[in-house]
């Protein structure tokens, strides 16, 4: 079983900027980790943990990502849990090895999909397969973004839509994020085929809305992944904590942290909940009468389970951010705390008085984190930064497709997810310096510099039929990198002569049912694995049990063990 060198880069970009001698702690990336699987690459991890499923709801099958996404980001675990440990080291924690796993990784990034799954409240959500990625007459692909209904009711107008079919898309639009998948009336499509793209783009700048084309191109941005910018000329802070232990453990080595977050949606909250996994106090600021994401189905106990999946354990206070009482509260949280993270909207910070400046003037030992869409470079115009805008202007939608496949963003919010983690870990590279320093540092991180993080390759992958998770008679397998590579030595395993071809293969295997044929499969040396196209009945099956843990909802464990 070969190690997740995919994994090994992204460790080796993300601990590179780190002022630290980041090799005083080991770390191991395995395969399954807990799980009791024989997951050896990132296509298993995919299908067995879920990823096939979710990526590929809105094409109505199980799709493979077609970068490697878990992998990438069992490589941001591992890096958070070296910075972990020594951020613990220096507060007198014995720690020498951090390890986690591609599995563990593919769980974290569907922390939502499972709570949505695994509650007893019926959702009562869109189904079906769909896309919200649209296509003009010049052939132009591309993607709108409006979280106001006024304004996507103004934008299909102008483009002569039906206006039954426009009230009726609202809504899968707008749960997209959630359900992955974006089952529009046809005749939306059909009204976004008749203009040109520049007349696209005039009824978008007329209604307010964002609109970009999806790039064909799967090269990433050059963007770091996150940039630190300490402040200097500081003095002693009275409130900072230093370096002393307060209580840190190998379990939760940043206990005693004290973490202030005023965030939204995904990846802000994302940040926060990794930290409050890796042992910090996180207090949540949210509008007067709580955060309205609260209250959106599925609800698990008294709150939304999306919600509580990435911000079960925090604590939470309510303030009103546009008046100065509420100004002046969120300065008194943060003159005891290490760190305040948000991800509002750009210019809301210096709007406010809440900007980096403002608050270490409070607090001048404070980690001040900016999670953002799409940091410095902001495309022109300015759209909003959202998930699957930043996929489609970064060439991540192109390249999750293999080649064949029109590039299109995965309706699982890939940069919303791995942008929280990120977020995290430049927190995390802060927290570090600041050990060594009296000074507050700012972090910034961007949608977009998630993004740029995901290895590919330079050319989209050319897909065989056997590449693609196959039908058998009650469901999926996915094929290991052996049989897919020698189709002559599968045909074989499966009852049939060398020479058959991949339509006879297909078709043989659609007669049996998954476990004969992963026991054949096994039985010639060759590798599968079964597809997973229930996310309730993963949280149920016992080889996930150390991996998952069941309260009102499913939650994937902390994913890393320190020793």
């Amino acid at each position: 079983m070969t190690a997740p060198a995919v994994a090994a880069d992204v460790v080796a970009r993300l601990l590179r900027p780190v002022a630290a001698d980041t090799t005083a702690v080991a770390h191991h990336i395995g395969w399954a980790g807990p799980i009791s699987l024989p997951l050896g690459d990132e296509r298993a991890v995919q299908a067995a943990c879920g990823l096939m499923h979710v990526h590929g709801r809105a094409a109505g099958r199980p799709a493979p990502l077609a970068v490697d996404y878990a992998t990438a980001t069992a490589g941001v675990l591992a890096a958070q849990g070296v910075l972990a440990a020594l951020f613990g080291r220096a507060r007198g924690l014995r720690v020498t090895t951090v390890h986690t796993s591609v599995g563990q990784a593919a769980l974290l990034t569907l922390a939502q999909y499972l709570a949505a799954a695994t509650t007893d409240d019926d959702p009562a959500e869109p189904s079906g397969p769909g896309t919200a990625t649209f296509t003009s007459a010049d052939r132009v692909r591309f993607e709108c973004e409006t979280f106001d209904p006024l304004r996507w009711r103004r934008f299909w107008q102008l483009l002569g839509a039906d206006p039954a079919a426009v009230a009726h898309g609202w809504r899968p639009f707008q749960q997209r994020f959630a359900t992955a998948t974006c089952p529009l009336p046809a005749a939306l499509h059909t009204a976004a085929g008749q203009p040109a793209f520049l007349a696209v783009r005039s009824a978008a700048d007329e209604a307010g809305i964002s609109v970009l084309p999806v790039r064909d191109d799967p090269a990433p941005p050059a963007v770091p992944p996150f940039v630190l910018t300490p402040r200097q000329g500081t003095g002693p802070d009275p409130h900072g904590h230093g370096s002393q232990s307060t209580g840190a453990t190998r379990l939760r080595p940043l206990e005693g942290v004290r973490v202030i977050e005023s965030t939204r949606r995904v990846q802000g909250p994302m940040a926060g909940h990794v930290l409050h996994l890796l042992g910090a106090d996180v207090l949540r600021i949210e509008p007067p009468g709580g955060d309205p994401m609260r209250g959106i189905p599925p609800i698990a106990g008294r709150c939304s389970a999306r919600f509580s999946a990435l911000n079960a354990g925090k604590t939470t206070t309510e303030l009103d951010l546009a008046t100065d009482s509420g100004r002046r509260a969120v300065h008194e949280l943060v003159a005891t705390a290490d760190v305040f993270v948000h991800n509002w909207a750009p210019g809301k910070a210096a709007q406010w008085g809440l900007d980096a400046d403002d608050l270490h003037a409070t607090r001048p030992g404070l980690v001040y984190a900016a999670a953002s869409g799409w940091g410095d470079h902001l495309p022109q115009p300015p759209p909003m930064g959202t998930d699957y805008l930043v996929q489609a202007h970064s060439g991540l939608a192109a390249a999750v497709r293999p080649a064949g496949e029109p590039p299109a963003p995965s309706l699982m919010t890939l940069t919303d997810l791995l942008g929280g983690l990120v977020c995290a870990h430049g927190i995390l590279a802060a927290l570090l310096t600041r050990t060594r320093t009296t000074g507050g540092v700012r972090v910034d991180s961007s949608l977009l510099s998630a993004a740029a993080l995901l290895p590919r390759p330079e050319r989209r992958p050319r897909w065989l039929p056997l590449d693609r998770p196959v039908r058998t008679r009650d469901g999926y397998l996915q094929l290991g990198p052996t049989a897919r590579a020698d189709p002559r030595r599968t045909a074989c395993a499966v009852g049939l002569p060398a020479s058959a071809g991949p339509g006879e293969v297909l078709a043989r295997l659609r007669t049996r049912p998954t476990r004969m044929w992963l026991h054949r499969l096994a039985e010639t040396g060759l590798s599968a694995t079964a597809v997973c196209t229930d996310l309730r009945a993963l949280a149920q099956d016992p080889r996930f049990y150390r991996a998952l843990a069941t309260a009102d909802h499913a939650v994937p464990r902390s994913p890393w063990e320190f020793v």
